[in-house]
């Protein structure tokens, strides 16, 4: 089962703060958007996730179908099948969205408590 691109996700509570101090970590600005709250920094082909306001604490982040630059991969395990894998295996699935095929999210909590969004964007 490949998981796809891997980030760590961060709630923030200072986007400019937070960005400079990466920043000086040799990461630099690769998407997202200050006015939504939101930036992903890049330093080689490691991905950090800032996110103010959106949710509090670090969170595992991978994206089924993309590389480590955001680009679509050929060959990939959908997220509708990393779901029905991961709950056939008896994890527990929350906050799912999306439709039956396509774009869509789920989490699941590691057991020390920590989320893992798989997030497909394709």
């Amino acid at each position: 089962m490949n998981l796809g691109a891997f980030s760590i996700s961060l709630g923030i509570k200072n986007l400019k703060n937070s960005k400079e101090f990466y920043e000086k970590l040799g990461f630099a600005q690769f998407a997202g958007d200050e006015e939504h709250n939101f930036l992903i920094m890049k330093n080689g082909e490691t991905l950090i996730g800032l996110f103010q306001g959106m949710f509090e604490g670090p969170m595992l982040t991978f994206n089924p179908g993309w590389d480590q630059s955001a680009q679509n991969i050929d060959a990939f395990t959908d997220v509708h099948e990393i779901k029905d894998r991961l709950k056939a295996a008896g994890l527990e699935v929350t906050q799912e969205t999306g439709e039956k095929d396509g774009p869509a999210s789920f989490t699941v909590i590691d057991p020390d408590g920590y989320p893992i969004l798989i997030d497909q964007h394709r």
